[in-house]
């Protein structure tokens, strides 16, 4: 019997990309419910009764949620195909923390910022963790400064926004994905944001390219990729839906 797959989605959500991303990697085929997330539906909320958030991928009538685990569950289920996380230990390790950095950025960003603990401001050691955790802390929230706040709190906002792309960037090196020469799992958490990038430099009055060119270059090698370009939402439609939630 064919498996039943069913993804509750909503077209200009990051997270949500990631999960219609992975799959057309794998090459699983689902059925896609898009959400009204102002009038979400029963079988969201009785999918997804802790968060009730999209997105939620429905395998034979059992719900995952939260899109990393989504896509590490797509990962693990469907082998056929090329994995999305490495091989080697470490690699996983890496790449699981960098997707997380991502993450937390995003999510904290769209809450609003609270203040850096004493705690947040000791520093990660580890190869590819060095940084300082009150300066990454901050770097959270700056993506929602730059359409939340005007003046010197939108630059400043813009100035961390730009330091954790350069990170990221950095991250990458002069690879072409941020497995090497393998398209897998930390691409997949992070090209969303390329969707979204139009919407942050309108507000911001920047030019990703011209500050972080590698990580734009990545981007559009990564939009060659038939599961890149069909899953990621129109930026300009995502600035669209931006607008209408400010």
């Amino acid at each position: 019997m064919a498996d039943e797959v069913v993804l509750l989605d909503f077209r200009e959500s990051m997270f949500a990309m990631r999960a219609r991303v992975a799959l057309a990697e794998k090459g699983v085929k689902y059925e896609n419910r898009e959400e009204d997330l102002r009038n979400k539906s029963s079988l969201l909320l009785q999918m997804n009764p802790v968060h009730k958030k999209i997105p939620v991928l429905i395998h034979n009538g059992k719900p995952v949620c939260e899109s990393l685990i989504i896509v590490q569950y797509v990962d693990e289920v469907w082998r056929d195909k090329a994995p999305l996380l490495p091989s080697d230990p470490y690699q996983r390790a890496r790449s699981r923390f960098w997707a997380d950095f991502v993450d937390k950025k995003k999510l904290i960003s769209v809450r609003g910022a609270t203040s850096v603990q004493p705690w947040q401001k000791q520093s990660f050691n580890f190869k590819w963790c060095n940084i300082n955790l009150g300066s990454y802390i901050g770097s959270m929230f700056a993506s929602r400064k730059l359409w939340g706040t005007q003046g010197e709190e939108q630059e400043a906002g813009k100035k961390e926004f730009i330091e954790a792309l350069k990170q990221l960037e950095g991250e990458l090196g002069d690879e072409p994905y941020f497995e090497g020469e393998s398209f897998g799992f930390l691409d997949i958490a992070l090209i969303p944001f390329y969707s979204w990038f139009y919407a942050y430099e309108t507000y911001g009055n920047f030019s990703t390219e011209a500050e972080c060119p590698k990580l734009i270059e990545w981007a559009k090698r990564c939009m060659h990729r038939e599961s890149v370009s069909k899953s990621l939402a129109d930026p300009k439609k995502v600035y669209e839906a931006l607008v209408n939630r400010v």
